[in-house]
């Protein structure tokens, strides 16, 4: 751990194929076909099995999350996550909000999100964290019976 801030989020430093937590977030495109960076390596180390029930969803639009089985990976859970291209801190608040509903409503105690929407899609690295830091502390302020843990990469 790099860092903790409190008992229910923390810092995390590695490759997020290989937590034995119950999801990961994926940072997604709206097709949910895989693609590059986290993406790509979270569809293969899931294996081809991961795409096929992706494709059953029939994509997610942005700001929005949708839930697979992890398959081959050691999480329970892929939260596939299509944030924006480009600023937006709405569609960002957005997409951290339903992949945290998604927890809540499939009992999910501990998951991980990589920063999503930064790299290709060009959201600003530190303004994505503070997004994605406040709508956390915001979500698990108003929702006190929820007990998971929450760990960035």
């Amino acid at each position: 751990m790099v860092s903790d801030l409190g008992s229910r989020i923390s810092l995390w430093r590695g490759d997020i194929t290989h937590l034995q937590i119950d999801a990961i977030a994926n940072a997604a495109n709206s097709q949910l076909r895989g693609g590059g960076g986290v993406d790509g390596a979270i569809h293969k180390a899931a294996g081809s099995q991961l795409l096929a029930a992706c494709q059953k969803l029939g994509g997610c639009p942005t700001g929005d999350a949708k839930l697979t089985p992890g398959f081959n990976l050691p999480s329970k859970y892929v939260i596939h996550c299509v944030g924006p291209v480009g600023r937006n801190d709405a569609a960002l608040e957005s997409t951290y909000r339903k992949a945290l509903e998604l927890c809540s409503e499939h009992n999910i105690q501990s998951v991980a999100f990589p920063c999503i929407s930064t790299g290709v899609y060009g959201f600003p690295n530190e303004a994505a964290a503070k997004v994605a830091l406040h709508t956390v502390l915001s979500y698990l302020k108003s929702h006190q019976e929820v007990g998971f843990l929450v760990v960035y990469i």
